[in-house]
């Protein structure tokens, strides 16, 4: 019940969504997920929540309308892929938002972003008035001019500055297994789900090991990245499946599962 005490008593909520959260067996973004989501948050809106959301997905979404660029490597075509699927990406949340009264606005940053006090200033001003107008922030890296040198890496280390940025109460990471386990659960049948981290410098011991889970864009290091970085301001974050039917309402039920990362005991 730990997840659905920290929604439940949470008035602003990040969440992040992975590429392979949001990308259907066609290989193309699930508009049928994307509106079941805004359908669910539009409800804890109406309860007074606030909510922003970080989402990838650009370049799934440019594959396709440019599927004919799919083997292309050259790092300026990956960059024209992100700016064709930015739009059809934000179309998609529009879609999904707007059966629900709700309007959405995008933020694209980069690594620089967060790196310049002016910047940073104007960022949190614009996610606070956004928020306040009623109007959903959906946050992506700017891969279009995003080079090794000015990138961020990956949206869980977006959704933790993001977090940090807008002073949240709550992270929540959906990806596409049901939190941290003691074991790699695609190789070992008999692992175990880990519901409570506490100990994040503990936790990153073992996966140095080899003796859990790892997954998505970077693996479970970048999760525990976002975890340690929001938990040392003071945020919990939860790691969960996000491409179930329902899955906001279950986690806010205290029926389905994840994990929860909790700010470290002295």
């Amino acid at each position: 019940m730990v997840i659905s005490r920290l929604i439940a008593d949470a008035r602003k909520i990040v969440f992040k969504f992975g590429s392979n959260t949001l990308a259907g067996d066609t290989g193309r973004i699930n508009q049928e997920l994307l509106e079941e989501f805004a359908g669910q948050a539009a409800v804890l809106i109406k309860k007074g929540k606030q909510i922003v959301i970080v989402s990838s997905g650009a370049q799934i979404a440019g594959l396709s309308i440019m599927g004919k660029w799919a083997r292309k490597k050259d790092l300026h075509y990956r960059q024209a892929l992100c700016a064709v699927g930015q739009v059809e990406l934000m179309r998609a949340w529009r879609r999904a938002f707007e059966i629900h009264g709700q309007r959405i606005a995008q933020i694209l940053l980069t690594r620089d972003d967060f790196g310049d006090s002016i910047r940073t200033l104007n960022m949190r001003n614009t996610l606070f008035t956004l928020v306040d107008e009623g109007i959903i922030p959906i946050i992506n890296e700017n891969d279009t001019v995003g080079v090794e040198e000015i990138k961020i890496g990956d949206n869980d280390t977006l959704a933790a500055q993001s977090a940090v940025l807008w002073s949240a109460d709550l992270l929540i990471l959906f990806s596409d297994i049901d939190g941290l386990y003691d074991k790699n659960p695609k190789e070992d049948p008999g692992a175990e789900l880990v519901e409570t981290v506490q100990d994040i410098a503990a936790v990153r011991k073992i996966v140095a090991t080899g003796g859990m889970s790892s997954f998505g864009t970077g693996g479970i290091v970048t999760k525990l990245d976002a975890a340690e970085r929001v938990v040392s301001y003071g945020i919990p974050m939860i790691l969960a499946h996000g491409g179930r039917r329902g899955v906001l309402e279950a986690l806010a039920a205290g029926t389905q599962r994840g994990t929860v990362f909790l700010v470290e005991k002295d």
